[in-house]
């Protein structure tokens, strides 16, 4: 069988501490590898290849850490099929979908490639007299992602990319349910000309992560998972001292006008909440139709098409969604199903019992969709994180604002309207981190930052775009004055530029 081991020094090597995790083929169920779960010693080995190889790459002008970027970019693309296929096969997503994973996680090195430019300090001449001030932007030096499995490319990617072109090194330790894809971008790093030692994947469990977030030679930690666990990966990693990024669960309401193109909506909808098997933070898990006659036509239109759902392999071109990720977690979406026909919400699409055809031990399930939804329910306050569509009808305007304002989580939401003022003033109120008019997924492009609020962030900066950057690099000032023949005398007093 199949051994994942580590990524470290530039090469791949096997795992020393007779720990091993299963990872599953989804779309049967069976055990297709086996990943090493890394020790402490392992994790603290990684962080010094790391550490070591750190300066001469900071060292490195920001153009020559670029073309790097650009030769990755090449290496990926000539790859993309087979990266596909490879991650398909780990989470269950389609082929469709892991090429988009992938595509969204390159958007992010193609605006790495521009980090001369964007490592760019500041400059005043004659700020006094003969005195000029400037500042610059430096690497912190090792630093350390901890990412989740729903986006095996991407969110490495988010991470690695722009740290690695501020002149940092890098530990990884990405999911150990799909690892493969992670274990193949360092390999690529490397043949496109990274020095040994600035990309280590280390896989591995809560021993791995808790050394990350410890030792002191690591000066800042990313992290995407659930909320529970980034508040603890935020709070550790700040306690040791660390900057921290870190991004939870969601409840991503999407909000119905009566004005709105019903049609459009449902299209949104079905690939917003049912998309990747709804294994996305980004998903749409709230619809929310304002006023009875709106929610009515929109059930009407979208009880058929759930229903109509096509379920099927990762491989298959014509699926609309694959299996979830492992038994345990399909076992999980079922129980919030169950949950929610016990707390009163109507079941008018059950999807629990679906079963495929020579696929039988797969971790498949067909759509559910939940009317009547109320907020005092859980299946409303929790994520659920699967193929689950809940409505809430919300009797006015206002009330449809105040449902994701007042929800715990705050990472995305949608409105859809043909009114301009009721679009702008949804967006100026709404107590959320990123919205769509119109659009159900409003993940930015790279050039702006993804971030949630309330518990879906933890931490005063965001991923990709410009706080990346920031994040990634602490800034040094100097105030520089050069003697002129002039003599100052003693001064006693604080400095001034008068």
């Amino acid at each position: 069988m199949r051994e994942i081991g580590h990524f470290v020094g530039g090469k791949e090597v096997r795992g020393s501490s007779g720990r091993f995790g299963d990872i599953f083929d989804p779309n049967t169920g069976e055990v297709q590898a086996k990943v090493a779960f890394a020790r402490h010693a392992e994790v603290e080995h990684a962080i010094v290849v790391a550490a070591a190889a750190q300066p001469a790459w900071a060292a490195t002008n920001p153009q020559r850490r670029a073309r790097v970027m650009f030769r990755f970019l090449e290496l990926v693309n000539r790859e993309f099929d087979s990266l596909a296929a490879l991650l398909s096969s780990e989470h269950g997503k389609t082929i469709a979908d892991s090429r988009g994973d992938i595509q969204r996680g390159l958007e992010v090195v193609e605006f790495a490639c521009g980090i001369p430019h964007l490592m760019k300090g500041e400059h005043t001449s004659g700020a006094g007299p003969g005195i000029d001030l400037y500042s610059l932007r430096q690497p912190l030096g090792v630093v350390a992602g901890i990412t989740p499995f729903n986006f095996p490319a991407m969110i490495p990617m988010w991470k690695f990319a722009p740290a690695i072109a501020c002149g940092n090194a890098f530990v990884l330790k990405p999911s150990e349910r799909d690892p493969s894809v992670p274990m193949r971008l360092a390999a690529l790093m490397t043949e496109a000309g990274l020095p040994p030692g600035i990309l280590n994947v280390i896989n591995g469990d809560k021993e791995a992560v808790d050394t990350l977030l410890t030792d002191p030679r690591v000066m800042a930690v990313g992290f995407v998972g659930s909320s529970a666990i980034a508040e603890y990966v935020y709070s550790t990693a700040c306690a040791n001292g660390k900057r921290a990024q870190c991004f939870g669960g969601a409840k991503n309401h999407m909000i119905i006008m009566p004005d709105a193109d019903l049609d459009q909506a449902v299209d949104a909808l079905i690939g917003a909440g049912y998309g990747s098997a709804g294994e996305r933070c980004m998903a749409v898990s709230v619809a929310v139709p304002v006023g009875e006659g709106t929610a009515d036509a929109l059930m009407q239109k979208l009880i058929p098409r759930v229903g109509g759902l096509k379920v099927g392999p990762s491989s298959d071109p014509q699926t609309d969604f694959g299996p979830l990720v492992t038994r345990a977690h399909l076992d999980k979406v079922k129980a919030y199903v169950d949950m929610g026909v016990k707390e009163g919400a109507k079941l008018v699409v059950d999807g629990r019992g679906f079963k495929l055809q020579g696929y039988e031990n797969g971790n498949f399930m067909g759509g559910c969709l939940f009317d009547n939804v109320t907020p005092n329910m859980r299946i409303y306050k929790e994520e659920i994180f699967g193929p689950v569509l809940c409505v809430v009808r919300a009797k006015d305007y206002e009330e449809a604002v105040r449902l994701p304002s007042e929800h715990d989580y705050g990472n995305g939401v949608a409105i859809f309207t043909r009114d301009g003022d009721t679009a702008r003033d949804f967006t100026e109120r709404v107590n959320v981190g990123m919205v769509g008019v119109n659009f159900a997924i409003p993940v930015p492009l790279s050039y702006y930052t993804f971030g949630g609020w309330k518990r879906s962030a933890f931490g005063d900066l965001n991923q990709h775009g410009p706080d990346s950057i920031r994040f990634y690099t602490r800034t040094k000032t100097v105030t520089s004055r050069w003697p002129s023949g002039t003599k100052t005398g003693m001064e006693f007093v604080i400095p001034t530029m008068r």
